[in-house]
């Protein structure tokens, strides 16, 4: 038997529960994260569940299996990474459904920043020093800046930094996109 992998499934938009649930009547294991969210109408409010995560559904199957899935009615697409589709680990997938067992009224926020990004002051003291994002906050990032042996950490505003990608040759490439 093949090895089975999560995956991430694009969807039409406001279709994640159509398309989870012609998954499951195929019998393809899903996951669809539903947030318990009050919503105010003219008359009343009203709990209703609503996707975690817009125009997403995790599926967990076989390589081969893509393609039936891919021609599904609502599915655009599998979300690819580096030209394949972005395999998601079980762990992460556990790690969600502890969280959403152990909190209501979840909310996503897009990071920029991502822990252990590699960045590069841009403006104020440690300005032109590179470090590593050891912690996301609202407005700015906590960024070890190793020198003389020690790690000097510094909370840096998020706009005060930039993304540095190293590629093996050692040549930083600068990604202002994400900030």
């Amino acid at each position: 038997m093949r090895q089975q992998n999560w995956y991430v499934v694009y969807t039409k938009p406001r279709w994640e529960k159509k398309v989870a649930t012609q998954l499951k009547q195929k019998k393809v294991e899903i996951y669809c994260p539903l947030n318990k969210v009050e919503r105010q109408w003219s008359d009343r409010k009203k709990i209703i569940l609503e996707p975690l995560f817009t125009s997403y559904v995790f599926v967990r199957l076989e390589e081969p299996h893509q393609v039936p899935v891919r021609q599904m009615d609502g599915v655009i697409n599998f979300v690819y990474w580096l030209k394949k589709p972005a395999v998601i680990r079980d762990e992460e997938i556990d790690v969600i459904k502890r969280f959403m067992i152990g909190y209501e009224n979840v909310q996503l926020e897009k990071s920029a920043v991502n822990v252990n990004d590699q960045v590069r002051v841009i403006s104020g003291p440690l300005m032109e020093r590179q470090g590593n994002v050891l912690e996301i906050r609202h407005k700015t990032v906590k960024v070890s800046l190793p020198s003389l042996g020690y790690v000097l950490v510094a909370e840096v505003k998020k706009s005060n930094i930039e993304i540095v990608s190293i590629f093996p040759d050692n040549q930083y490439v600068i990604d202002k996109s994400h900030l």
